[in-house]
């Protein structure tokens, strides 16, 4: 994992004229035009990690750290929408348990760690905007000396988040900086809030599906007969050519559209009891890429996801 050995200072107040440079970990810089926008505000979240707090002029307010890249709340009306584990460490040790996690390069498990590295590694703010009130933040994770050893490729990963009124959206750009061709998959593993015995998804029927309960090693395949998939008790389940539109009821009252663009695949995840302390409270619904993507050298890949409250 990346040593958190340097102690992190902030000013509260960073203006546009005075150049800020926050040096938390090695391999964090933030720029000053992601703390000089309205609506943006870089702060101290938990575990003294940096924490950049989105505000849109509607009401609406999205959280996100810098470890990670990881989205951490999405509140509409003051209602989080997304959820974190009660065993969601902030050390920089081991990656957030929650909220929006990245697994790129690698989705699942493999030749590297579990999920790959992006979301246990610190990425850096490039810039930051803010257009009618809504602001947007875009973040980078480059090739460094952690990621070379594990997947030893040059590369390039921008991250948008843009919050509106009642959606928050993300692009992820991923480039090969490298002289030569590498393949990866990814997802974002979505965490949210829900009551596990009324959630449902709207969506999937007649996918393709890599079931893995109860071997997640041999998965099984099939096909979704169900119009409203349910979570019944352990949910691992890939949905392969998914639709570029989904619908979650979170059984506590809100139906949440999820739109993607060049996610092919989704999946759905609730563990259970082998997470008894908070397997109720929460269902992943996780827009993929199973397949591996592969890019030549200065080719880039892009994957876009809305989140709307109905």
């Amino acid at each position: 994992m990346v040593p958190v050995s340097m102690k992190w200072s902030f000013s509260p107040t960073i203006s546009a004229s005075r150049p800020h440079r926050v040096n938390r970990f090695p391999g964090v810089a933030m720029a000053s035009a992601g703390a000089s926008v309205e609506n943006v505000k870089v702060t101290q979240g938990l575990g003294d990690l940096p924490k950049v707090i989105l505000t849109s002029v509607h009401g609406s307010e999205a959280e996100l750290y810098l470890y990670g890249g990881c989205v951490t709340s999405w509140k509409v009306a003051s209602k989080d929408l997304l959820f974190v584990r009660p065993d969601a460490v902030f050390t920089g040790q081991k990656p957030i348990s929650g909220g929006i996690p990245h697994c790129f390069p690698q989705f699942g498990p493999g030749a590297m760690q579990q999920h790959g590295f992006a979301r246990n590694t610190n990425w850096s703010i490039v810039s930051s905007e803010n257009v009618e009130g809504n602001p947007t933040i875009t973040l980078e994770l480059k090739d460094g000396p952690y990621s070379r050893s594990m997947w030893d490729y040059g590369f390039q990963a921008l991250y948008k988040v843009t919050l509106d009124k009642s959606t928050l959206s993300t692009e992820l750009k991923v480039t090969n900086t490298d002289e030569k061709p590498f393949s990866f998959t990814t997802a974002l593993h979505t965490y949210f809030k829900a009551s596990v015995t009324g959630a449902s998804v709207r969506g999937l029927k007649g996918c393709k599906t890599l079931n893995k309960d109860p071997d997640p090693k041999n998965p099984v395949e099939g096909k979704e007969e169900r119009d409203v998939v349910t979570f019944p008790g352990f949910v691992d389940c890939v949905y392969l050519d998914a639709p570029g539109e989904l619908q979650l009821d979170n059984g506590l009252g809100d139906v949440i559209t999820i739109k993607n663009t060049n996610w092919s695949d989704a999946v759905l995840w609730n563990p259970h009891l082998t997470m008894e302390s908070c397997y109720k409270d929460f269902v992943c619904v996780e827009n993929a890429k199973i397949g591996k993507v592969q890019l030549e050298p200065k080719q880039s890949w892009t994957a876009l996801q809305h989140l709307s409250l109905a």
